[in-house]
């Protein structure tokens, strides 16, 4: 695991993916994150069921969700909403260099978490928050996940969208919350460092919207320069430029080209693909001809890389110089050995020592990878953490009693 944040104390609020994410990250590059969950089932996120799968089908105990969100923090169970329970946590903030969130505005209002009242208990607290629509304005305190906020309103269900297809484009799982996370993350290492140039705290925001509309700015910028509602999509496998395109192969597997210089790669690539009377093609070469080709070209590129199988076209197209990569499956990418050389991929074992996969956080110090770390049961930390405040047994078990702690 990176030492670059050893020292630094994360107090993470936050559910679900999006704002997690965030505090895993940090907890990979060396921070300590201790999670508050509520004393009732904590996390809902611990409970979410993915795709349809079912959590009794899987072969370890883990919930791949909560992992990816939350390996190697530390879990304590309070009631900040109890006297007992914002006592401890003004004691959790006032050793915290981070306080990161992702509750609304209006939530932190309402549970005496004002920006003045966290900064009471440690006035050099990085704040930073995380949600659907941002701070301000008329809908700051909408919810929002990134299937609503990320996807659907910022436009990038519609961007990536074909044209006249029956439904929008539909994502997958944390598709905008982990992208969101990340740069949630390095937000707060921005933060950190001025604090540490400045002595200046600052409150850091991310928020879904933000995230989305950054993803798919081409289309956002293009519709104000151009007076359009996006750029012109093209047709699913369609692209103004033949190499820079999907192919199919002989056994139902897709190679993706991507030879961005055409003329520097389109004479060689003919040769290596066994047809170099194409690489001399007029219609062909040079770019402006291939592109003003394209429906033909493309076509007797469909007609040749359905000629072989996978295999045959990874083995052809080895030493290409030009960019090309197989479209891989989820499972696939595990055993990657690009992933797996460069540590991408933690393995961590579960309570009954059944090893799983998860991925770590996706920027790296030294060529290191993080180290292993499971996300914690609810509340597991709670005592070990109310230790280090300084708490006596006495003083737990009475937090317990009234309700406070878990």
């Amino acid at each position: 695991m990176s030492d670059l944040l050893n020292g630094v104390v994360v107090v993470e609020l936050a559910s679900w993916t999006y704002v997690p994410s965030a505090g895993v990250i940090l907890r990979d590059w060396g921070a300590d994150v201790i999670k508050i969950e509520d004393t009732k089932g904590g996390d809902p996120c611990r409970y979410l069921t993915v795709g349809g799968l079912d959590p009794a089908d899987s072969r370890v105990k883990a919930n791949f969700m909560m992992e990816i969100g939350n390996h190697g923090k530390r879990s304590i169970a309070m009631d900040i909403k109890t006297d007992e329970g914002i006592a401890i946590f003004g004691k959790l903030i006032a050793k915290a260099d981070v306080f990161l969130t992702n509750w609304l505005p209006g939530q932190l209002d309402r549970a005496g978490l004002s920006i003045e009242r966290i900064r009471s208990f440690n006035p050099n607290v990085v704040i930073a928050r995380g949600s659907g629509q941002g701070p301000l304005g008329p809908d700051r305190d909408k919810g929002g996940f990134d299937g609503s906020s990320y996807t659907a309103r910022a436009g990038v269900a519609n961007a990536l969208s074909p044209e006249n297809a029956e439904f929008p484009f539909a994502q997958g799982p944390a598709f905008g919350d982990l992208q969101g996370g990340s740069t949630l993350a390095g937000g707060i290492a921005a933060a950190l460092f001025a604090r540490e140039r400045t002595g200046r705290t600052a409150v850091v925001d991310g928020s879904l919207l933000a995230q989305g509309m950054w993803a798919v700015a081409p289309d956002i910028s293009a519709a104000d320069y151009h007076g359009i509602e996006r750029i012109p999509p093209y047709a699913f496998g369609d692209a103004p430029n033949p190499v820079v395109n999907r192919y199919k192969t002989r056994d139902d597997r897709w190679v993706q080209l991507l030879f961005l210089q055409a003329d520097r790669y389109w004479k060689g690539f003919c040769e290596r693909i066994g047809r170099p009377e194409l690489g001399v093609d007029e219609r062909f070469t040079p770019l402006a001809n291939l592109t003003r080709n394209k429906d033909e070209a493309t076509k007797i590129l469909r007609e040749i890389f359905a000629e072989r199988d996978l295999d045959e076209w990874q083995k052809v197209l080895v030493d290409e110089p030009g960019v090309w990569e197989t479209i891989q499956t989820p499972e696939e990418v595990l055993d990657d050995r690009q992933a797996v050389a460069n540590g991408y991929l933690m393995s961590v074992p579960d309570a009954d020592g059944n090893v799983f996969r998860t991925v770590g956080a996706p920027i790296q110090f030294d060529e290191t990878p993080p180290a292993p770390g499971r996300s914690p049961e609810h509340g597991e930390h709670t005592e070990e953490i109310l230790q280090e405040l300084g708490m006596t047994w006495d003083d737990i078990i009475a937090a317990k009693v009234s309700g406070a702690v878990l």
